[in-house]
């Protein structure tokens, strides 16, 4: 997979781009990114990229021609995806992180101040990202998010992929509890099935536990879940919402 990132700070992403999952992946060469600052494509000498908005209005708003520049010269080697990140996006989702990966190669823009000229929206801005309803100083961070999340869906780079589908949201639910040694911690026992060896009962403790971690912290995934009927009864039992056809649980609020 091939990502490239545009933005007037580049220094924040080398840390970032070095170490854990990300890092390793970009040293094994199963994901490129390529960073690049926006200044390097201003054709004045002070490398300018903003200018007073028209209208009047506090902050600086980032020049359409610069941005434009900078994403036509990106492309010439090929026609990556160009997200712009941004919290008038489309929130981010496992969902839409697996269907951005599928395009192989994208284009982020990162903007700062007050915002990007509307026109690099209408002339070169494939689609928006926002990864949740509050405003950031810059796509940056957005962006980092977002490679994070691409990364794992690239094959080789999570070495147990069983791990990538038992994800959190990949089943619509939330993942299950992890425990680890030792057995007990503070009067807090791991929950025995986890101790007894019987595979077969670890799965199915494994999915009730995240169903009832889905109804306890988020119960908004549960109508958009495709649960199994097993798993529809099960929630049925523990108090859920009504299901797809109408079930309703036995506990209402």
């Amino acid at each position: 997979m091939r990502i490239q990132v545009l933005t007037i700070f580049p220094e924040l992403f080398e840390r970032f781009l070095a170490t854990s999952l990300v890092g390793r992946a970009i040293e094994k060469g199963l994901l490129s990114v390529a960073v690049r600052d926006l200044r390097d494509f201003a054709p004045d000498r002070h490398r300018t990229v903003d200018d007073e908005p028209y209208g009047g209005g506090g902050g600086m708003v980032m020049v359409a021609p610069v941005w434009l520049r900078a994403v036509r010269a990106l492309a010439q080697g090929g026609r990556p995806w160009r997200v712009l990140l941004s919290p008038q996006g489309r929130r981010l989702d496992d969902a839409r992180v697996r269907e951005l990966a599928a395009r192989g190669e994208l284009l982020l823009l990162c903007g700062r101040y007050e915002g990007i000229d509307e026109r690099v929206r209408e002339l070169v801005v494939d689609e928006e990202v926002s990864i949740g309803d509050y405003v950031l100083s810059g796509g940056e961070l957005p962006a980092m998010v977002l490679i994070e999340a691409l990364s794992r869906q690239v094959p080789g780079v999570v070495q147990l992929q069983d791990s990538v589908a038992r994800d959190s949201f990949r089943t619509g639910l939330l993942d299950h509890p992890h425990y680890t040694r030792p057995p007990e911690v503070e009067g807090l026992q791991v929950p025995e099935v986890l101790l007894s060896g019987d595979h077969a009962a670890i799965e199915r403790w494994r999915e009730l536990a995240a169903l009832e971690a889905t109804l306890r912290k988020r119960p908004d995934l549960l109508a958009a879940a495709a649960l199994s009927p097993a798993q529809r009864r099960a929630l049925d039992r523990l108090g859920g919402p009504p299901g797809p056809g109408g079930v309703a649980g036995s506990r209402g609020n």
